[in-house]
């Protein structure tokens, strides 16, 4: 890699502020004008430019991770110390733990995603130095390299390099099945207990993930299993779905097989095992229940009177809306622009309709009977806080995370300690990590308008909003007027 020396002069800050700052220029051939030849040829250059953007992309992630060491982070046995993960993150030696955070809002990506980039650029640095070469000259593509990075990472160094220098010159033409195949093959030959080090990561690394189909109203559930774990699930479902089909069941086999599946997970026969149930937070507007509009809930004004909540409560219960048993139904109430406004059960909206408004029991009068939670004078926030915080928010808030809110503190944007009140407009949902981030990390800059926007500055400088979801954007400011022409030269009075 091509850097500036240790005793070159160093550059004028302001220049470097005005690069930095501009928007990318990406330079480009009129396509159009081009011939066959031509158009194949910049793709060629367009592919070798990527090369070079991923190398230079991980010097830069690497100089960030350089700038936020480790020394600052709570050390072992001191409160706000890490004691584990749920979700391993990669490991980069001596710098902080919270720098995979400030990345991924620096990118705009997930924590994860995040993480993996920097190990990788970490991994370029100290073993692949070769493969990190040729990615800034253009001559090896990125995902020849991830594949020397994902076989090589896990070993020493040393090794890492000798491996590396077996296959370096031929990896560009060889296909990424190939390449990995050929890495493999001379890190068993060199070092094979690393093989054994990366099927064990890879375990430790499983998850179960859930995300949206293409299809309508569905959702695909994933798992990461040893491939004979996996193997034997597939076989088992395929055979219990073959001994449904035979017994004359006419579902296309796919949907047999997806709901063995999940009758294996759910065990709806066996009382033998402790109950668990599972929550559902379902989202729906009265129009769109009705089938009138698949646009967001809206309660008009301010107050919610007692004349608009009976309106609802009638609109409810004409839609055989109930709640359902051993569960829950929380009814939550928008302004138009998708604010949250209140949060109510079932129940609580029917005894509110029947008790009436206290000030004015016998009249259809405009006072508010249901609102947000009131603020209390302590640290905890109450249960209808709760409520109301998490049905606002629905996942953590810190942007690019998606943490669902069962697994969500209620936190403190102005900490309790310095004076933050425990109010629904001072507090929003974060992880676990993220909460630890905010209370822990230092430069961080947390900010949350009255309507639950929050605002994220990262110790760089970058800064993201995330909003409620429901929650309309502005609208965009009014465009002003054309300037006026100027008026004739002939009118205007003589110059004396």
């Amino acid at each position: 890699m091509e850097q500036i020396g240790e005793d070159a002069p160093p550059c004028d800050g302001g220049l470097l502020d005005l690069l930095v700052a501009g928007a990318p220029e990406v330079p480009r051939l009129p396509v159009a004008l081009l011939s066959r030849e031509q158009k194949a040829a910049e793709l060629t250059r367009v592919q070798a430019r990527k090369a070079m953007d991923a190398a230079y992309e991980a010097e830069l992630v690497l100089g960030l991770a350089d700038d936020s060491p480790d020394d600052l982070d709570p050390t072992p046995g001191t409160p706000g110390a890490r004691r584990g993960a749920w979700a391993p993150d990669p490991e980069l030696p001596g710098v902080s733990e919270f720098f995979p955070a400030e990345l991924a809002v620096v990118l705009n990506c997930g924590r994860r995603s995040a993480s993996l980039l920097a190990h990788r650029a970490w991994v370029y640095r100290e073993s692949l130095p070769a493969t990190w070469a040729a990615l800034a000259e253009g001559v090896l593509d990125e995902a020849r390299a991830k594949v020397l990075v994902e076989v090589l990472q896990h070993t020493d160094p040393a090794v890492a390099r000798e491996v590396e220098a077996r296959l370096i010159g031929q990896a560009a033409g060889w296909t990424t099945h190939t390449l990995r195949k050929r890495a493999v093959a001379a890190l068993l030959a060199v070092d094979a207990d690393a093989v054994d080090v990366r099927r064990k990561e890879a375990e430790r690394q499983a998850d179960v993930r859930v995300y949206p189909s293409p299809r309508e109203g569905m959702s695909t559930l994933a798992a990461d299993l040893p491939a004979p774990v996996a193997a034997a699930c597939v076989d088992l479902v395929d055979q219990l779905a073959a001994l449904l089909k035979r017994d004359g069941d006419q579902r296309p086999i796919g949907q047999l097989r997806a709901a063995v599946l999940a009758d294996l997970i759910q065990r709806p026969w066996d009382t033998s095992r402790p109950p668990v149930t599972a929550h559902l937070q379902i989202t729906a507007t009265r129009a769109a229940l009705a089938g009138d509009s698949n646009e967001a809930g809206e309660v008009n004004g301010l107050p919610i009177t007692i004349g608009q909540l009976r309106e609802l409560l009638r609109a409810l219960d004409g839609l055989g809306l109930r709640t359902p048993e051993g569960g829950s139904v929380t009814l939550a109430l928008t302004e138009d622009d998708g604010t949250l406004r209140a949060t109510t059960t079932l129940d609580q909206l029917r005894r509110l309709a029947r008790r009436g408004c206290p000030e004015h029991p016998a009249a259809d009068c405009g006072c508010a009977v249901l609102d947000r939670p009131a603020p209390v004078d302590r640290h905890d926030p109450s249960a209808a806080q709760q409520t109301f915080v998490h049905t606002r928010d629905r996942t953590c808030r810190f942007p690019g995370c998606g943490q669902r809110v069962g697994w969500a503190d209620a936190d403190h944007v102005v900490p309790h300690a310095c004076g933050g009140v425990t109010d629904c407009a001072n507090l929003c949902c974060l992880c676990r990590s993220h909460h630890r981030l905010k209370t822990f990390a230092r430069g961080w800059h947390f900010h949350m308008s009255a309507d639950g926007v929050l605002t994220v500055t990262t110790p760089s400088g970058i800064t993201r909003t995330t909003r409620p979801p429901g929650v309309r954007p502005p609208p965009p400011p009014a465009e002003s007027p054309p300037p006026e022409e100027p008026a004739d030269s002939d009118d205007e009075p003589p110059p004396f």
